[in-house]
């Protein structure tokens, strides 16, 4: 086993060498400038794409970078233990804290998961950790700064999303304390059944290195999806037929659940995913932007397969179900009011 990891260190280290390589060749050797892109006879919806994704791309970037690093400081320097001390024993009391906070644990969907399954194990009751689960993506500055910036100060998004956000946490915490009570839903892995724990840095260490190591398997493990989604939002909005988005936006009942499903598909970054929903904000409603924003960082596709990885079926099953019929009746009840 140990063999086949340091094989593979070496193979990425091969790979790493060889693209700076490879981009320093470019860089010194290629005249760019002698491209002339009128003469390349690309269709200009090409060149739309080309557009859109880089827009997103490079406006998400330095959220992205901000938040795993934050992440990166938590997952080193802050323990369990220290979390453990601001949830109250009782049950129902203890669904406010969690959600407050949730909004000073700036941990995205993509390392979520992990961490408080680990909380779970540590002690913490099962329907808390259902309220960080899904409300840290979400409820914390650097969300609500990417928010911000993505929509141009449009406020009703800014704290509807956050709003729903903290009122759906406690409710999908409350729903699941209800079915599950404090039952044992977790999962035990290979490695942790014969003592091996991969979350955990050696103590012996440097923290500043295993910080640094944590925020760069992050950034690119979150940057796949976002090239992928930008990618996928590109292509929507140019090639789908306007009439069929027109029609789908106009249906109060039908544009929540679309954006729900893209949303799921995509597996965006919560810090990233504004940016992506801010190029729909000339098609679709507030509330079904909205849908986007808060339904994607509680449940993605790629959150689906580590939530089945780390927990019992029956309780994955069930956290779906909730999750999804609360986000979108919450939705509709949103667009009622407002």
């Amino acid at each position: 086993m140990r063999m086949n990891k340091q094989g593979l260190t070496v193979l990425k280290d091969i790979i790493g060498f060889g693209l700076i390589a490879l981009f320093l060749f470019l860089f010194f050797f290629i005249d760019f400038s002698s491209f002339d892109p009128a003469n390349l006879d690309i269709p200009e919806s090409w060149l739309n794409v080309n557009t859109i994704f880089l827009s997103i791309v490079l406006e998400a970037i330095p959220f992205i970078l901000l938040g795993v690093f934050v992440s990166a400081l938590i997952q080193t320097y802050v323990s369990e233990e220290t979390i453990q001390r601001f949830i109250p024993k009782n049950a129902m009391v203890a669904l406010i804290p969690a959600a407050l906070l949730a909004v000073v644990f700036p941990i995205c969907e993509c390392a979520i998961v992990p961490v408080v399954r680990r909380l779970i194990k540590k002690g913490m009751p099962l329907h808390v950790g259902v309220v960080l689960l899904v409300g840290a993506p979400i409820l914390n500055p650097i969300v609500f700064a990417s928010t911000y910036y993505a929509f141009q100060g449009t406020m009703e998004v800014v704290y509807g999303r956050m709003g729903l956000a903290f009122v759906l946490s406690i409710f999908i915490g409350f729903v699941i304390y209800l079915l599950f009570q404090n039952s044992n839903q977790l999962k035990w892995s290979k490695e942790e059944l014969v003592g091996i724990q991969p979350v955990e840095m050696p103590k012996v260490q440097n923290r500043l290195k295993s910080t640094l190591y944590h925020a760069s398997d992050e950034f690119f493990e979150m940057g796949k999806y976002l090239i992928f989604g930008a990618f996928v939002a590109s292509l929507f909005q140019t090639f789908l037929d306007r009439d069929i988005l027109t029609a789908l936006a106009s249906s109060d009942l039908a544009a929540p659940a679309v954006m729900m499903a893209f949303a799921y598909v995509l597996s965006l970054c919560s810090e990233a995913d504004a940016f992506v929903a801010s190029s729909f904000g000339n098609t679709f409603s507030i509330g079904a932007i909205l849908a986007f924003l808060v339904y994607g960082p509680m449940l993605d596709l790629k959150n689906t397969i580590m939530l089945f990885a780390y927990f019992k079926a029956r309780f994955v099953i069930g956290l779906m179900i909730v999750i999804t019929v609360s986000v979108y009746c919450f939705i509709l009840l949103y667009q009622t009011i407002m």
